[in-house]
């Protein structure tokens, strides 16, 4: 599902992510290469792994190889303060990561571009938090895609968030495309 940001209020824009998946394998090779996508920055708690877990399930890791196989390049931006893990994901899929300031601050994300010598209009963020990953990747001029989160297991400060999420969803349900 796709929203109208252009139509969208100004205060809620910020917000706003481009689309709407339940699950980053709903995302193809053809559909990002339609928005001139060439990289993705992908969250990875509750996007790629649950919450602090080593596992990835089986489809996403082989969507993360299409992906590749496709030609697009791939960087992790995580707010994870487990580094150690971070690291583990980031050799065991052959993703790099960035770090920087947390998200939604854009100097993690700045990094991943540059790392990836790509310009903000051929990027994608995809993540799970609106107020984390689609206002920092919107900061930027980046394509966003929001996914519905892998597991309901997460940070309490995250789950505080979801309450006002679910709030600003409502205001930006007017603006929903369906594909």
């Amino acid at each position: 599902m796709r929203f109208r940001k252009d139509a969208t209020p100004r205060w809620l824009q910020r917000w706003c992510p481009d689309e709407h998946v339940q699950s980053v394998t709903e995302l193809t090779p053809e559909h990002l290469h339609a928005h001139g996508i060439r990289a993705l920055l992908m969250d990875l708690d509750n996007t790629i792994t649950p919450w602090r877990s080593r596992q990835v399930p089986p489809e996403v890791e082989a969507w993360i190889r299409q992906m590749q196989d496709a030609g697009f390049q791939l960087c992790f931006v995580s707010n994870t303060r487990n580094r150690d893990r971070l690291r583990w994901l980031s050799e065991r899929l052959g993703v790099p990561y960035a770090r920087g300031p947390m998200k939604p601050r854009r100097a993690m994300l700045r990094r991943a571009l540059e790392m990836l010598g790509v310009e903000p209009q051929h990027a994608a963020i995809v993540g799970d938090q609106l107020f984390t990953d689609i206002w920092g990747g919107n900061r930027l001029g980046i394509y966003t895609i929001w996914v519905h989160p892998m597991h309901s297991r997460e940070f309490i400060g995250t789950k505080c968030s979801r309450l006002v999420e679910l709030w600003l969803l409502k205001r930006l349900e007017p603006y929903r495309v369906d594909d």
